[in-house]
């Protein structure tokens, strides 16, 4: 019998299902069941570099993925491409489930964000999934820096992000995650059910470079302790994968500090087997963490282009 052919978004069907954290949220919902039409977003970005510029080659979209074209509207580099990542309803619910597959060919480069904050809403049945793939050819150059995730209370989401990059590509890849909701509601404030996050790497010859989870359940264990979150509410994880002789450049001029006044911590550490670093920033509020990010991906930017960063956007 020969076996039906998986979908693209066949791994954040599977992922939930086989993790101890969410074995307790297999229900179906009422409304629709998971991983149906509509509830199942898969999109898929090809980049190509071309003359003087990257091109957006490759296109495959299913709703609630969407991408409009390649704008190159940084005037620094202007042969970047900008793609923004659109998911046309808005938000999370339980039983979506979401694949992202990004690829840059040798000396591509482009920038990939989103175009606003992923909102996972409260759930009573279920989870929400989404998958990352993320594979980067020879001197290839991407910056994948999304906007914020705000988990609603009683969220339910796990992620898994899976990294393959030459070692002379250089990947930028940021997520910042929210408290909440914290102006909304008392109970929202670290009121989600479970967060799980991982994200490795590994040479395009399967060579593992690392491996990180974040696991967030508030209900299991306190936020507000020291080591956790303290009296911190916005988490940024930034990973930089970049051969050696650039991440030394970077981490020379990056600084670490915790200032309690001011309401902001940030450092960044090495990563195993030479893989670059890893940056991680805590602060009070979501404008202090950004800010933060954004230091360290003008000092990344300058030490791998030579090129500096726009002028932010006005909305942002």
């Amino acid at each position: 019998m020969i076996p039906a052919p998986s979908t693209p978004w066949s791994r954040a069907e599977e992922l939930g299902a086989c993790l101890p954290e969410l074995a307790a949220f297999q229900d179906e919902p009422l409304q629709m069941k998971s991983g149906t039409v509509g509830k199942t977003g898969f999109l898929r970005l090809g980049f190509e570099h071309r003359g003087n510029q990257t091109i957006l080659q490759d296109l495959e979209r299913r709703a609630p993925y969407m991408v409009q074209r390649a704008l190159y509207c940084d005037p620094e580099m202007p042969g970047l491409a900008c793609v923004f990542l659109i998911t046309t309803t808005g938000c999370l619910l339980q039983g979506d489930r979401l694949a992202l597959d990004i690829k840059l060919g040798p000396r591509a480069q482009a920038h990939v964000t989103t175009q606003s904050a992923t909102k996972i809403h409260a759930m009573d049945a279920n989870y929400a999934a989404q998958t990352q793939s993320i594979t980067l050819a020879d001197d290839a150059y991407l910056e994948f820096l999304p906007d914020p995730v705000i988990p609603h209370r009683q969220a339910r989401f796990v992620g898994d992000t899976q990294i393959s990059v030459a070692p002379s590509a250089t990947l930028l890849f940021s997520e910042i995650v929210q408290p909440g909701r914290k102006h909304h509601h008392p109970d929202e404030c670290f009121g989600a059910t479970v967060i799980s996050i991982a994200t490795s790497a590994a040479r395009p010859d399967g060579g593992g470079l690392f491996t990180e989870k974040l696991l967030i359940e508030p209900q299991r264990y306190a936020m507000r302790q020291a080591g956790v979150m303290d009296s911190f509410d916005v988490f940024a994880n930034v990973i930089l994968c970049t051969p050696k002789n650039k991440a030394d450049r970077v981490y020379e001029r990056v600084e670490a500090d915790v200032d309690l006044a001011e309401g902001v911590a940030f450092g960044a550490c090495r990563l195993p087997n030479d893989a670059g670093l890893i940056y991680k920033i805590l602060g009070r509020e979501t404008a202090q963490v950004k800010a933060k990010l954004r230091e360290f991906w003008g000092v990344v930017r300058r030490e791998i282009t030579g090129a500096g960063l726009p002028p932010p956007f006005l909305w942002r």
